[in-house]
């Protein structure tokens, strides 16, 4: 088994002498998003920057960045795998309190602000929810998918399975016809 890329970037320097500092890498297979798992066509490449920001006793940063790759998602009409390119972008407000164990999030006004207490600052869940956020609501595989059997399952792109769809009413034929100017 491989081992998992840890996304993270360590601001020590930072902290002690202030300046900006970068960092890229890939994600490979799935992005975690807390339970959830996005699993990915080939990598995901994400790069950051992190610059220390006057006043505040040189303990705010700005952190901006980007994630871009292939989400696998489910066809909307066939569940075949999909990929959907996803590219994010992200920018954060980031001040260190010093021994805190985890990821905090607070709102000063209207700004929100993420607290961190290690120098080796966790990047995954910033990375997660910014792809995540960036998913489309659905996915097609191709325009003209045929999607799946009513009656038994098949996938009508793959086979013909000779089932005929039943006679519709009048009703039914007027809201499949709504429902197809909305695809």
């Amino acid at each position: 088994m491989k081992e998992p890329h840890i996304q993270s970037i360590n601001l020590s320097r930072l902290l002690r002498e202030g300046g900006s500092t970068d960092a890229r890498d890939e994600i490979l297979e799935y992005i975690a998003l807390q339970e959830e798992r996005i699993p990915l066509e080939g990598p995901a490449k994400w790069k950051v920057s992190v610059t220390r920001l006057e006043g505040e006793g040189g303990q705010e940063f700005w952190l901006s960045g980007e994630i871009a790759g292939n989400a696998l998602l489910e066809c909307r009409r066939c569940l075949t795998p999909t990929p959907t390119p996803v590219r994010a972008h992200f920018q954060y407000m980031l001040r260190y309190e010093a021994g805190l164990q985890q990821l905090e999030v607070i709102e000063e006004g209207e700004e929100e602000i993420l607290l961190f207490g290690h120098p080796d600052f966790d990047l995954a869940p910033l990375l997660g929810e910014a792809f995540a956020l960036e998913l489309p609501y659905t996915t097609l595989c191709k325009e003209d998918c045929k999607g799946l059997c009513p009656v038994c399952g098949a996938n009508l792109n793959e086979v013909d399975c000779g089932h005929q769809p039943k006679p519709q009413t009048k009703l039914g034929a007027e809201l499949s016809r709504l429902l197809g100017d909305l695809d």
